[in-house]
C-alpha cells in the first residue's frame, strides 16, 4: 500500500499540489524527534562541465525523483540531474558556455540564469520552454565579474511549485582578480555553498504546496529549514576562516542572518560581484533570490548556530492579519562545528578585488517608474476593478504584452514604489544594477555592489541604476518581476525588449 501511494505522489505530485494540504503536516516538534540527530551538511557537487579551451559545454537534465529528509522516508522532489535541486555551475569570465537542458518531466518546464548578462533568447525565462521530452539549448558568452549566481524554472504560472519542489542551483562565475585574490577558494572546504529554503512536510514525509489564499497572498512559507536540502544541518569547519555563499532559495521567507553568539562577520559580495571593502556586521537580511558572500572566522573553535532572528517580515503599514500571517519566528539555518577546525592561511581582507564598473546615475538618459500592487486596492487606497490581485503599475502579466522598450548600450533609473502592505523583492533580468537609495537615504553597506535583486519594502521607494548592454532583440523579451514565487505567477511580472 505504502509503495503504491509513493508511485501515484510521484506521478501527479505536482498537479495535486493544491490537494497537499489535505494531508497533515508536521509539526516542528514531531519533525525534531523523526530528525533525531543532526546531519552533515551536503556540498552540491561541483560541475563545471566539458572544457575546451574557452568553451564549456554543460547536459542538464530536469527530472523527478526520491529524496531522504528524515531518515527511511522517500520524499517525491524535482532536480537537475539529481533527486533535488541541482549541482553547482562553475565557469569564468571569457568563457562561451553552451547548456543543453533536457526536459524528462510530464510537463512543460525552463531554467533561467538568474543574474546573467546574456541574449533574451537564451535567458530561460516563460518565452523559452522546453516541453516534455524536448531539450533546448542555451549558448552565450560569459561577460560579467566573479559573482555567485543561479538559476531555476521560470515556466509561466508554475515557476512556484517547481523550484518549491527542486528546480534551483548555483551557478558560480570567477574572473582573474578573484582567483588571484587572497581568499578562502577551495569548493568544500573553505568556500562553502549554502542554498536555505523552507518547506512544509506532510506525516508521510511528502512535501506541502497550498494554495490556499494565505499562502497565494504572503508567499509559501514553512517551518522545517533545509540547507543544500538537508534537515538540521551541521557542517564540520575544515578551517578557521570560512567563506559562506548564502543564497535566498526559499519561495517567500526573508531571512535575517545572525550568529547566536552575536559574533561579528563580514560581507564581502552581494549578488553580482564584490563590495569595494569588507563590511563588518552581525546581522544581515536576504531577501528571497538575495545572495551574499559572507566570511566567518571561527579560530575560537566553538560550535555556533547561524539562525534566522523573529521579525514582522512585512515592513510598516501592514494591516494586523497581514502582519499576523507573515510573522517570523527564530529559525535554526546552521550548526557549524570548528572544534576541529584547521589554521587558515587566510585573514580578513582590507580590500577586495575591483569588479566590473559601475553604472553611473550621471549617464542615465531616463527615469521609469514602477509601482507595485497587491490586493484589490490601486492607487491613493481605491478600490480597483479588474486587473488582477498583483501587478505592477496597475496590470497583471501578460505574456503576449510588451510593457516597454529599452536601448541597448545606455543607462537607466528605475524607481520602484511599493503601495502594498508587505514587502517585495524585485528583480530585473539580464542586468546587474546598484541600488541608489531607500526612500532618499544611502542604501546598508551590504548593498552596495551590483545586486539583480532588492526588497522593496512597504510605503518605501528604492532607486537603481542599470547598464543595458549591447544584446537586442525586439522580439523576445526580458522580465521583471517581484520574487516571492506565488506572486510572480499570479501576475506580479511585467516583461521590455531591448533594441
Amino acid at each position: 500500500m505504502k509503495s503504491k501511494k509513493t508511485r501515484i505522489t510521484r506521478r501527479n505530485f505536482l498537479k495535486s499540489a493544491s490537494t497537499a494540504g489535505l494531508l497533515l503536516p508536521f509539526s516542528s516538534s514531531v519533525l525534531a524527534k523523526i530528525a533525531g540527530q543532526r546531519n552533515k551538511l551536503v556540498i552540491p557537487a561541483l560541475n563545471e562541465g566539458v572544457r575546451k579551451g574557452d568553451q564549456v559545454t554543460f547536459n542538464l537534465k530536469i527530472k523527478t525523483g526520491d529524496t531522504e529528509f528524515f531518515k527511511g522516508m522517500n520524499t517525491p522532489t524535482l532536480g537537475i540531474n539529481q533527486s533535488y535541486l541541482g549541482s553547482v555551475l562553475r565557469a569564468k569570465r571569457g568563457d562561451t558556455v553552451n547548456i543543453n537542458v533536457n526536459n524528462q518531466l510530464s510537463r512543460i518546464s525552463t531554467l533561467h540564469w538568474h543574474g546573467m548578462t546574456l541574449p533574451a533568447k537564451m535567458d530561460g525565462g516563460p518565452h523559452q520552454e522546453i516541453k516534455p521530452g524536448e531539450t533546448w539549448n542555451s549558448r552565450f558568452e560569459i561577460r560579467q565579474g566573479a559573482s555567485t549566481l543561479w538559476y531555476h524554472s521560470h515556466a509561466l504560472h508554475q515557476t512556484a511549485p517547481q523550484v518549491y519542489y527542486g528546480l534551483a542551483g548555483l551557478f558560480i562565475i570567477d574572473d582573474e582578480p578573484s582567483l588571484n585574490a587572497s581568499l578562502p577558494k577551495t569548493y568544500g572546504i573553505d568556500d562553502i555553498p549554502c542554498t536555505i529554503q523552507d518547506r512544509r512536510f506532510n506525516r508521510d514525509g511528502t512535501l506541502t504546496y497550498n494554495t490556499s489564499m494565505p499562502d497565494r497572498m504572503m508567499g509559501m512559507q514553512g517551518s522545517t529549514i533545509l540547507v543544500n536540502g538537508v534537515v538540521d544541518p551541521t557542517l564540520h569547519a575544515k578551517s578557521t576562516l570560512l567563506r559562506l555563499r548564502l543564497h535566498n532559495g526559499s519561495n517567500a521567507r526573508t531571512y535575517h542572518l545572525a550568529f547566536n553568539d552575536k559574533r561579528s562577520f563580514h560581507v564581502i559580495a552581494s549578488e553580482c560581484g564584490f563590495l569595494n571593502q569588507p563590511f563588518e556586521t552581525n546581522q544581515l537580511r536576504l531577501a528571497p533570490a538575495e545572495r551574499a558572500e559572507i566570511l566567518v572566522d571561527v579560530s575560537d573553535k566553538k560550535q555556533i548556530m547561524l539562525k534566522s532572528l523573529a521579525s514582522s517580515g512585512g515592513g510598516m503599514g501592514m494591516m494586523p492579519m497581514m502582519r499576523m500571517m507573515n510573522s517570523s519566528n527564530e529559525m535554526d539555518i546552521l550548526l557549524i562545528d570548528a572544534r576541529n577546525a584547521k589554521s587558515s592561511k587566510y585573514q580578513i581582507p582590507k580590500t577586495l578585488p575591483k569588479s566590473v564598473a559601475h553604472p553611473d546615475p550621471r549617464q542615465a538618459v531616463t527615469t521609469r517608474k514602477f509601482e507595485l500592487e497587491m490586493g484589490m486596492m490601486g492607487r491613493g487606497g481605491m478600490m480597483r476593478s479588474g486587473g488582477g490581485m498583483f501587478r505592477i503599475n496597475g496590470k497583471s502579466m501578460n505574456k503576449n504584452r510588451i510593457d516597454f522598450q529599452v536601448k541597448r548600450n545606455t543607462t537607466e533609473i528605475w524607481e520602484i514604489s511599493n503601495a502594498s502592505p508587505m514587502a517585495h523583492p524585485f528583480h530585473v533580468h539580464n542586468v546587474q544594477f546598484k541600488v541608489l537609495d531607500r526612500n532618499g537615504k544611502r542604501p546598508n553597506p551590504s548593498e552596495t555592489g551590483l545586486k539583480d535583486t532588492v526588497l522593496v519594502g512597504s510605503r518605501e521607494t528604492v532607486r537603481i541604476v542599470m547598464d543595458f548592454p549591447e544584446y537586442s532583440d525586439a522580439k523576445v523579451p526580458y522580465m521583471y518581476h517581484c520574487h516571492i514565487l506565488e506572486h510572480e505567477d499570479q501576475g506580479m511580472m511585467g516583461q521590455f525588449v531591448v533594441v
